[in-house]
């Protein structure tokens, strides 16, 4: 399967992504963005968004990017530094970059985005197996 097409079979396979409200902005060997909008349910008790909200983005543009190489990869270590909180109706975007892959391993950073404004800063460690995208 082509690498740029195999983020939006991902979705399409993605409950939860889905479920969240995620859109894929654009996509290449490599490189994924997403986006969505915070919404009401998604608030801690705080009012701010919850931070598995950020981090459930980061991790989703992390996936697909690091999958564009037509091979099944998984997350092996991720982490994630929330640097602003998020309010409910705010358009946020994740986009994820690999810096470094190997034969097995790929090295991402997802920066978190509202507007210009970095939010949050995600990266990722996948392994990358054998098995191809079809």
């Amino acid at each position: 399967m082509q690498g740029e097409k195999i983020p939006h079979k991902m979705l399409s396979l993605d409950a939860f992504s889905q479920w969240l409200g995620i859109e894929i902005l654009e996509v290449e060997l490599g490189r994924c963005k997403v986006g969505m909008t915070v919404r009401k349910e998604m608030l801690n008790s705080m009012g701010k968004a919850h931070g598995g909200i950020s981090y459930s983005l980061a991790d989703t543009a992390f996936g697909f990017a690091a999958n564009t190489h037509g091979k099944y990869a998984v997350s092996i270590e991720t982490s994630i530094n929330h640097i602003e909180a998020l309010n409910e109706g705010d358009y946020i975007t994740a986009e994820s970059v690999i810096e470094k892959a190997t034969n097995k391993l790929g090295f991402n950073i997802v920066e978190v985005k509202r507007g210009d404004e970095l939010v949050a800063l995600f990266k990722g460690v996948v392994y990358r197996t054998s098995k191809d995208w079809k």
